[in-house]
């Protein structure tokens, strides 16, 4: 529990990426593919004005956009957690999805030209604003770019499948986490031990579960030796199980 606790740890620290240098952006960044080895001097955006923006810090609680305001950018986030969320009339509140570095937001906007949703950090978090008709721009004139924006288009339609079947709360609990782990892992974090930066009744009201069935299943995964938990700390045991448990939402995922 040592290690799990040392990553958690770790992850918590690492909030905010380097800035990259002359020829790359950041480390975390979303459109990072295009620089060079692999595409684009970094330097060539620079004809560009303003593509790029670093704003941040944002507090537990501040929106980085809302419901309704003018479209005209993408954010993509450099550090902290990301919420989306809808308002019902009365109130009620639906968590769309967690953001974590690296990952964009504000790309279901582009149709209505309003964003559809809050993105509201869950902690302190630094995000980089891309003014869309500049990237837009960017993206007639480097194929790469226009790669890279067709591929976050389409991860986040695939997103929705989550929620969109008649899903068991156990297998919406374990293709949650082990969506999350990947997800990390992706980032150079650990693959087993995660820090979940979100409420629990904010996962629950994600997966569309009461926040008592998400605190239940989750002791009964750490009864049956598949997880181990420690406050808001998970470390996976046995990946296997909770694959085969998810293996209805997890057809594409790698073994």
């Amino acid at each position: 529990m040592r290690d799990t606790v040392r990553s958690a740890v770790s992850l918590r620290a690492r909030q905010t990426p380097d800035d990259g240098d002359e020829l790359r952006f950041c480390s975390t960044c979303a459109f990072g593919s295009v620089c060079l080895p692999e595409g684009v001097d970094k330097s060539a955006l620079r004809s560009l004005h303003m593509l790029v923006e670093h704003v941040g810090p944002f507090r537990n609680g501040d929106h980085i956009f809302r419901t309704g305001e003018r479209f005209g950018a993408i954010f993509a986030v450099r550090g902290g957690i990301v919420k989306t969320r809808t308002l019902a009339d009365d109130g009620a509140e639906q968590v769309l999805g967690f953001h974590l570095p690296g990952e964009v937001i504000g790309l279901n906007a582009i149709h209505p030209a309003k964003y559809p949703c809050d993105a509201i950090a869950l902690d302190t978090a630094f995000v980089c604003r891309f003014s869309f008709p500049a990237l837009a721009t960017l993206a007639a004139r480097v194929p790469r770019v226009q790669q890279q924006l067709f591929g976050l288009l389409s991860a986040d339609i695939g997103k929705a499948s989550l929620l969109a079947g008649d899903w068991t709360a156990e297998e919406r609990l374990a293709a949650f986490v082990l969506g999350l782990a990947a997800r990390f892992a992706a980032r150079g974090f650990s693959a087993r031990a995660l820090h979940l930066g979100m409420p629990r009744n904010d996962i629950a009201n994600y997966l569309r579960l009461a926040p008592e069935t998400v605190s239940r299943l989750l002791r009964r995964f750490q009864e049956q030796g598949l997880i181990r938990v420690d406050g808001r700390d998970i470390e996976l045991l046995d990946v296997r199980t909770l694959r085969q448990i998810a293996r209805n939402l997890l057809r594409d995922a790698p073994p």
